[in-house]
């Protein structure tokens, strides 16, 4: 989303009431009554929370013994980031429970209140900004300086220290490589050198929203017990903290993201931040992919990474091959001498090939329910055939354009992690063979080289290739798959219940509306905390013109996510999306979002403009902890739990933002180039699953362009990919406002035409410009640009049946959903 918050306290309602057929908000009705949350959402997000942890280092300080006390050092215990900033934290949550409020209400063990008071004081006399400017969020908080007098003091209070180090990050704003961001700051290195020079047991908490520089832990060594990196939790995260040191929960969480030991040593590091073009050049190696397959060495902790209270034992007790795939029963033990819950990772290893493959690659997950001393479960793993494909973007197989199973052997390995595993099966490929034939979409206009794997002497290494460029006429394309036009027959007093009910066709419906009406209908109602829909909404949609709502079109509320409903009413905020992926547990994540969504219908929001769906290609990108994973897999399965879940109250949800949205630093402007393979296989992968698994009725373009075109006038992506190939069927919509542009195909189309001929059949929130050129601040025009309907009529403009197939499209979302 764009500068949301601002533009709600700059913006100028609309004055008075809304006449409406189907839905109405006065300026009285818009005032929300605070509603309580419910327990059953307090408690799911509370083990979310949990599960989601990640123990990363254990001596066997940890769990704390019962009675224990201990001191809690740094001001995030009070102060702490329960969210990343920007749209997908803007949640008004009443109740948020701090580390010092959920140690103080458990009597398991005891903290140090002589020291709590201490930072108590600082904080109240040092206090966090409550508003912060747009973009100018802070990193992290000035905090106490320690002394040897106030440590020496502690210890002689208490058994243990617990030293937390909190950050922040979020939209419009990437972390830095600076101390305070992604290093530890002088101060807080000097901290802890200080307490585990005092302390023989101290306890390192990660309130983090993204990766970090983890070189430190090495560094002192055996000095520190145990770290656990509890993320950005939501409003249970201090409970849930609690619940793992005491042993109520064992750590399950498993890392979705590589920790290498420097920054430079990501793939990305050499092609990320840059001001205008970002060329992708580690290609399909993001993360592990890449660490696995050419630099295992410089991994600290891998992918899937993650420490437990008890131990484990896994079994395959069968690996064969079905009709469609592969199936896997895994049989998991509890060995040691607590409960607990593990997680069991499938990967498989390709060949390497003539299409350069990664050494490992997350095919199948599951997690077990907790599990007694002893106790045993057997889980179910499938692997469909069409992950063994890659897609050969440059005809390395002699089948460009297609997704190709190569020749050779694929080895499914079974384990903890992307690091340790052992091959459990292998299935024999005796011939190249062809998944699928498609067109090339998608691919860069510009040549430039990518990674690539090859076979050397036995061994994988790392040499470059040059990316297949666009081969195919764009204009050409667009006009062959042109939709017909409905011929219009004027007011003839259908309604949209009446094709809800079949009593008339869409088509039919569709064609008794006006030019002005086909042009409202792609376009919001210009503002956010829009007068048609509850107070603090995000934009209105569909049912935005009176003669429209005497139709029955409704008016569809939109509402910020995706850590929780961003109204003006009291609302729940949940975990994270690296937290809820780092749970592995696909059940609890559309439990929670099922629970999430009654609250978002109960309050008036018929949209949730979430989950967020772009990958980890770096770990400095603002809004990661948004979204799920450096892996597009596990990213893929998550967000159709996360859409399951929402769309069960007949609701929808809004997976975004499609697609490579993996910089915030001028994301308006900048171009992320990447070959078609790496987009398919990596960046849209995710958008995939969840589209064929979980069918969302929206999705939100992103702003940048990709290989050159935005992403909200990307005819691949919208069109010949999401609906031609995957068979989406939904709404697709911009992200809020967009760049003015011309197409360079057709010289009579531009901006909203543009869009519509791409399928992008929603501008939200529907505005002209939402920044005075002059005085650079938010502006809102209550009216439409005009260039829909001024290109309709020219010479290769935008056509009757464009805007009639756009109309089509969002009235659907909207009867789905409201009717």
């Amino acid at each position: 989303m764009s500068v949301i918050d601002k533009i709600k306290n700059d913006v100028s309602r609309i004055a008075g009431s809304v006449n409406m057929a189907t839905h109405s908000f006065s300026k009285e009705e818009q005032k929300v009554e605070d509603k309580e949350i419910s327990k059953k959402m307090t408690a799911l997000s509370r083990q979310a929370a949990a599960e989601g942890a990640v123990l990363l280092k254990n001596n066997g300080v940890l769990p704390l013994k019962k009675g224990a006390k201990v001191s809690v050092f740094s001001r995030i215990q009070k102060d702490w980031f329960f969210v990343g900033y920007g749209s997908g934290g803007a949640v008004k949550c009443n109740r948020k429970v701090s580390l010092l409020d959920a140690a103080r209400n458990q009597d398991y063990f005891s903290i140090n209140e002589e020291l709590a008071a201490l930072y108590e004081e600082f904080c109240e006399k040092n206090p966090i900004p409550t508003e912060l400017e747009w973009g100018k969020w802070i990193y992290s908080h000035e905090d106490i300086r320690l002394s040897s007098e106030i440590i020496e003091k502690a210890k002689m209070n208490s058994d243990t220290a617990v030293f937390i180090i909190g950050r922040g990050a979020g939209e419009d704003k990437d972390c830095a490589l600076e101390k305070g961001s992604y290093y530890l700051t002088d101060e807080e290195l000097e901290n802890l050198k200080m307490i585990t020079g005092v302390f023989d047991d101290v306890i390192i908490l990660l309130n983090i929203g993204n990766i970090i520089d983890m070189s430190w832990v090495e560094n002192f060594s055996d000095k520190i017990g145990a770290v656990l990196c509890v993320w950005q939790g939501g409003m249970e995260n201090g409970n849930a903290v609690c619940d793992l040191l005491s042993g109520k929960i064992s750590p399950s969480g498993r890392l979705t993201d590589t920790i290498a030991k420097s920054y430079f040593d990501y793939p990305s590091s050499d092609n990320y931040g840059n001001k205008y073009i970002n060329n992708y050049e580690e290609d399909i190696f993001v993360g592990y992919r890449y660490f696995e397959s050419f630099d295992k060495n410089s991994v600290i902790y891998p992918f899937g990474f993650g420490l437990s209270y008890t131990k484990f034992e896994m079994q395959c007790i069968e690996a064969k091959a079905v009709d469609n795939g592969f199936t896997f029963k895994i049989k998991v033990t509890n060995t040691g001498d607590c409960k607990g819950k593990e997680v069991v990772q499938l990967y498989l290893e390709k060949p390497v090939g003539k299409l350069g493959n990664p050494a490992r690659e997350l095919a199948a997950f599951a997690k077990t329910n907790e599990l007694a001393p002893d106790e045993s479960e057997e889980l179910e793993l499938f692997v469909d055939f069409y992950q063994l494909c890659s897609y050969d973007d440059c005809g390395s197989t002699n089948h460009a354009g297609c997704y190709v199973v190569e020749q050779g052997d694929y080895k499914f390995h079974l384990g903890e992690n992307a690091r340790s595993n052992e091959e459990i099966f292998n299935f024999y490929q005796e011939e190249n063979f062809v998944y699928s034939q498609h067109k090339q979409a998608g691919a860069p206009q510009e040549s430039f080289e990518v990674y690539h794997a090859e076979i050397v002497d036995g061994k994988t290494v790392l040499r470059k290739k040059l990316v297949a460029k666009q081969k195919f006429d764009m204009a050409t394309r667009i006009l062959n798959n042109m939709p017909a036009d409905i011929e219009p027959v004027g007011d003839v007093g259908y309604k949209l219940i009446d094709v809800k009910e079949g009593r008339v066709t869409l088509e039919e419906f569709v064609a008794q509306l006006s030019l002005d009406e086909l042009e409202a209908i792609t376009r919001g109602d210009y503002t956010v905390d829009s007068p048609l829909g509850p107070a603090g909404n995000t934009g209105v949609c569909a049912g935005v013109l009176p003669s429209l709502r005497d139709k029955g079109v409704p008016a569809i509320v939109t509402s910020d996510g995706p850590s929780g409903l961003s109204l003006k009413a009291n609302c729940s905020l949940i975990p994270n999306g690296m937290v809820l992926a780092g749970s592995f547990n696909i059940s609890l994540v559309e439990e929670l979002c099922t629970e999430l969504a009654k609250e978002v219908k109960d309050r008036g929001a018929d949209i949730l403009l979430a989950p967020g769906l772009n990958i980890h290609r770096n770990p400095l990108c603002g809004r990661n902890f948004e979204y799920f994973s450096e892996d597009p897999y596990i990213s893929g399965k998550m967000a159709a739990a996360y859409v399951r879940g929402i769309q069960s109250s007949g609701i929808s949800a809004c997976p975004k933002h499609l697609a490579c949205n993996n910089q915030e630093f001028k994301r308006t402007k900048n171009d992320s180039r990447l070959s078609e393979r790496a987009l398919r296989e990596i960046y849209l992968k995710g958008f995939e699953i969840c589209v064929k698994e979980a069918k969302p009725k929206n999705i939100m373009t992103s702003y940048n362009k990709i290989n050159g075109v935005w992403g909200h006038y990307n005819y691949d992506l919208c069109t010949t990919i999401l609906r031609n190939e995957w068979g989406y069927e939904g709404n697709v919509m911009t992200d809020w406002w967009m760049q003015k542009s011309k197409s360079p195909e057709f010289q009579n189309l531009r901006d909203q035409a543009y869009r519509v001929r791409a399928q992008v059949d929603l501008l939200m929130p529907g505005a002209e410009s939402y920044i005075d050129p002059k005085s650079r601040t938010p502006k809102t025009v209550y009216k439409p640009d005009g260039t829909l309907l001024a290109s309709y009529g020219k010479q290769y403009g935008i056509t009757l049946g464009e805007m009639q197939r756009s109309a089509m499209n969002v009235l659907k979302m909207a009867m789905d959903i409201k009717l």
